[in-house]
């Protein structure tokens, strides 16, 4: 009873301690988005009507522009745990000296409009690589370098987002590598399993948690920034983000609630998506440790 008593004191005085700061939160938070949902469901004159979202189904513009963004987000996000889980495969006895941990650091570092300039300095048509390959007598002019950024299909944006992630992801999944048993790797080779078989084995199943939170993070944050599709996306198809930005600060007010409910639309897929993903992972983890406590 003493136990259970003092737990329950410990939970409370935490509750206590966070009471302000998720309160201030909420406050913040909770009336930027009720004042957004607000708005998608009002007219100018301040009507309660579905209009805006009747008018978004009903347009080829916002479809275009919503599958350009989940393809940009998906992509990217697939591209970079990929990447990201091969370097760390590769890197985590490397990366236990603290110090190496700065070439992890040094992109994160770097803005996400700066990535995306850098980008466009060295992919463009007018860029370093394309007037590099001319120099050396690889293109005839600078104009046969492939288009890259400024494409209808994003892969400028990929390239940037991908870049700017992997670190993001490998700082995600090295915890997880130094608390893996690696002896049961060697126990899986020695019975005439091969390196995928150990990896499928021994590793997978304590990645998964850890990159499907990943993944959720990374989908959710593309889908919704607009610097790098700002820059390096087109004009039509345009990503999400920059299509709401064009009605919000269109000259037509009635625009404006088809900016919030452009928004709030995909933010709800995420969010729907974010808590089945987060509920398998929690049944994963406790099968998990009822498995290791066995």
């Amino acid at each position: 009873m003493n136990g259970q008593s003092g737990f329950l004191n410990n939970k409370k005085r935490v509750i206590t301690h966070l009471l302000p700061a998720l309160a201030v939160t909420m406050l913040l938070v909770g009336y930027g988005l009720w004042s957004a949902i607000a708005q998608s469901f009002q007219t100018i004159e301040g009507e309660w009507t579905f209009a805006s979202y009747v008018q978004l189904f009903n347009s080829h513009t916002f479809f275009h522009s919503l599958k350009l963004t989940f393809r940009v987000a998906i992509l990217s996000t697939l591209l970079a745990l990929m990447i990201g889980l091969i370097m760390t495969r590769m890197l985590y006895q490397f990366f236990k000296n603290s110090s190496s941990k700065i070439l992890v650091w040094i992109p994160i570092l770097i803005p996400h409009f700066v990535a995306g300039y850098l980008v466009y300095l060295f992919f463009s048509q007018s860029g370093l690589f394309s007037s590099l390959f001319y120099q050396l007598g690889l293109l005839d002019q600078r104009s046969d370098f492939p288009i890259l950024v400024q494409e209808e299909f994003g892969i400028g944006m990929i390239l940037t987002y991908v870049w700017k992630e992997v670190p993001f992801v490998i700082l995600m999944l090295l915890p997880v590598y130094y608390e893996i048993d690696h002896r049961y790797g060697e126990v899986v080779r020695t019975l005439g399993g091969n390196k995928w078989d150990a990896f499928k084995t021994v590793e997978f199943p304590w990645l998964l948690p850890v990159i499907v939170e990943t993944s959720v993070i990374l989908v959710a944050f593309i889908a919704s920034a607009f610097e790098i599709p700002y820059l390096l996306g087109v004009t039509r198809p345009e990503m999400l983000p920059v299509r709401a930005y064009e009605w919000f600060y269109d000259g037509d007010w009635s625009k404006r609630p088809l900016a919030f409910s452009a928004m709030i639309l995909p933010g709800v897929l995420a969010l729907l998506l974010a808590m089945l993903c987060i509920g398998a992972v929690q049944q994963h983890r406790l099968r998990m440790v009822k498995g290791r406590g066995r």
